[in-house]
């Protein structure tokens, strides 16, 4: 579970070896979802977790380091890390949504179920959980939205960024595909986004980050998933159906989040019919890399 020696150590990495971890994989739509499966099968509770856009499953392994007590069941999204594309849905929010409905409801789950999605996640989440009526309605005991995509991307304190970023997959999609592709997996690219999120002012973690970025944000199938996905990132937001979502529900927002702005989560905690809300202060979209600790004790203090 460590990184190589190649790599940067991880600084979550010890408290990650502590844990059992079984991985399997189940066909849905079409593709091959690969999935991994931490702690104690037995455990009272489930948390299926859903990583956010052009990650894959190990961008949320230092939250899943820091909880206790809970199974916890962290996919890779179809077409990303080693999940295939699905080939009997799109790649857009209605096909992310069918999916995630459908692995849920391949898991079998005794006992308490609880979802969290973390930033595009968080809106996988949401348009899974709006469909009440679908025959394959999710029905979670609680939901848990990190760095919950809150408003339109463009309306964020970086639209300027977003704009460029934008083009970058517009230029992508126009480029013949083998340069497109090199484009979207360009690593000075990759790198700039990086600086750009990282808001810690530790130069270990700071390398950690970079390198995590460097081995995971470009560890998709191929151009034409990541550029339906970054059509469905900027497309939508979680205010479109948090009104829908009865599951009592905990958003955990950054104080400092360039995507969606601390204004913005206080408006969408009011949207639901049961949210909560945790600020984690000094941290920015980046949650998952810079503070999974705090993460995690919102996580354990709610689900308490």
């Amino acid at each position: 579970m460590s990184p190589s020696s190649a790599h940067t150590a991880s600084p979550y990495a010890d408290a990650l070896d502590r844990l059992p971890v079984r991985t399997a994989e189940v066909s849905i739509l079409g593709g091959t979802t690969r999935y991994w499966d931490y702690g104690d099968p037995s455990a009272p509770t489930t948390l299926v977790l859903v990583h956010g856009f052009r990650g894959d499953h190990h961008g949320l392994e230092p939250v899943v380091a820091q909880l206790r007590g809970v199974r916890m069941i962290s996919p890779d999204l179809p077409g990303f890390g080693a999940s295939t594309p699905l080939t009997q849905a799109k790649h857009d929010i209605d096909g992310y949504a069918r999916w995630l409905r459908a692995f849920v409801g391949s898991l079998g789950i005794d006992g308490r179920f609880v979802l969290l999605g973390h930033s595009f996640g968080s809106i996988v989440v949401s348009a899974a959980l709006a469909e009440e009526a679908a025959p394959d309605a999710l029905h979670p005991h609680d939901v848990v939205l990190v760095n919950p995509i809150g408003q339109p991307a463009l309306e964020g304190p970086r639209g300027i960024m977003t704009r460029l970023a934008i083009f970058y997959y517009w230029l992508a999609a126009a480029l013949p595909r083998g340069l497109g592709f090199g484009l979207l997996r360009n690593r000075a690219i990759v790198r700039v986004m990086s600086v750009t999120m990282a808001k810690t002012k530790d130069k270990s973690l700071r390398r950690w980050i970079h390198d995590q970025h460097d081995r995971y944000f470009s560890a998709f199938s191929d151009r034409d998933v990541v550029l339906d996905a970054f059509t469905a990132s900027v497309s939508h937001d979680v205010s479109e159906y948090a009104a829908r979502i009865r599951e009592r529900t905990l958003l955990v927002a950054a104080q400092k989040d360039d995507i969606t702005p601390i204004s913005a989560q206080y408006r969408l905690q009011k949207l639901f019919p049961d949210a909560r809300l945790v600020v984690i202060p000094g941290v920015g979209h980046l949650i998952h890399y810079e503070t999974p600790a705090e993460a995690a004790r919102a996580i354990e203090d709610f689900l308490a």
